[in-house]
């Protein structure tokens, strides 16, 4: 599978992103996702994650109660919606797709996409 995400940009503290993350191939329905951002200088941190029916998610605590993921497997995309935005959230963000252990850990993953940039200034 071939995962590309976009909609990253720079918004103020406060504000909303939504990521979006387009997958080819016919297996996409079958692999559970996960976000995760980087930033710099630091290590590749799970942000959320969602099964492959879209019936369990996933989320990193900071980030409980203002993302939302979820997928729509007939577009074969996953959605990352990002609220009340925190200048810590500044990083780039990557979708993944078969985690073959830990949804959290991203050596776990066997399909990566390339990053989008979000910046949230204050």
């Amino acid at each position: 599978v071939q995962l590309q995400a976009f909609g990253g940009g720079l918004v103020h503290a406060g504000g909303s992103l939504r990521l979006s993350c387009a997958a080819s191939g016919r297996t996409f329905r079958t692999y559970d996702m996960g976000w995760f951002r980087q930033g710099p200088g630091k290590e590749r941190d799970f942000v959320a994650a969602i099964s492959w029916s879209g019936g369990t998610t996933y989320y990193e605590d900071s980030v409980k109660g203002r993302f939302t993921v979820s997928r729509d497997n007939a577009k074969k995309m996953v959605y990352l919606q990002m609220n009340s935005l925190k200048p810590e959230d500044t990083a780039v963000y990557y979708c993944a797709a078969d985690p073959r252990g830990s949804y959290s850990n991203a050596q776990d993953y066997n399909y990566w996409g390339q990053g989008t940039q979000v910046t949230v200034s204050s």
